[in-house]
């Protein structure tokens, strides 16, 4: 497993929202590119980058300073965020993102995403918000019928080489990832899984490990390592005990 570190970008801002809403968020620095070189200094594999403007209204906001990001960091940078046309995928491909993580786009077409896949290859990535098992949408503002897995499960199917699975409730409250949910989700599909919600604490890294998914790429951590409840040495740490 590795660990990535967030940056959730909003008014030009890092900041970290609570259940992904917008008005609970908590602004922790003016400065992104300086934010992102300082997780690279400390030891970060790779950075996950969101869009959250991009998410809230559908139409990307950052990809400007997503770009100086990516040019100024020698790790790989995940982004999503609002990513509705081939042509924001297109702009992220050619910033060199490593990953472009789709939410909402993916759940409208299984037909779409595979075409996406074809012309993209491992570049697509899907990200799967859910709560109570059933997926969320537009920046987690409306759920639907759909359950994570059987999501999970046809974007694999078209072609889809990583999943980052989010459960909503959890996120930004630092108590922890849900284990269960984590665990259908990697058991339901053989594609890498990154989880994200609620891992804030290197015992939580050890309980995503002891599920023993060999498919569990890494986990996602923003509010705890901002909030100076861990550090990213002591979550990098977890994640290399055997």
């Amino acid at each position: 497993m590795i660990i990535l570190p967030a940056i959730d970008l909003r008014d030009g801002k890092c900041v970290r929202l609570r259940q992904g809403r917008a008005d609970a968020m908590t602004v922790y620095s003016d400065d992104p590119i300086a934010q992102a070189l300082e997780w690279e200094a400390q030891g970060a594999e790779e950075l996950h980058v969101v869009d959250l403007d991009g998410a809230f209204t559908g139409e990307p906001k950052h990809t400007a300073v997503i770009s100086q990001i990516i040019a100024m960091l020698k790790i790989p940078v995940e982004v999503g965020g609002g990513l509705r046309t081939d042509a924001h995928i297109q702009q992220l491909a050619e910033a060199g993102a490593t990953r472009v993580i789709l939410g909402t786009r993916a759940l409208e077409s299984v037909d779409a995403l595979r075409s996406l896949v074809a012309r993209f290859g491992d570049l697509i990535t899907v990200g799967i918000d859910a709560r109570d098992g059933f997926v969320q949408v537009k920046g987690w503002v409306e759920t639907t019928g759909t359950r994570a897995v059987d999501l999970a499960r046809l974007v694999e199917d078209a072609g889809v080489k990583t999943i980052i699975y989010t459960d909503t409730a959890t996120d930004g409250m630092l108590g922890g990832p849900n284990l269960e949910a984590m665990h259908e989700i990697c058991r339901s599909v053989a594609c890498n899984v990154i989880a994200s919600g609620g891992v804030s604490a290197p015992r939580h890294v050890t309980a995503l490990k002891g599920l023993g998914c060999s498919n569990l790429y890494g986990a996602i951590v923003g509010k705890a390592l901002y909030d100076g409840k861990t550090t990213l040495a002591a979550m990098r740490a977890a994640c290399n005990v055997e």
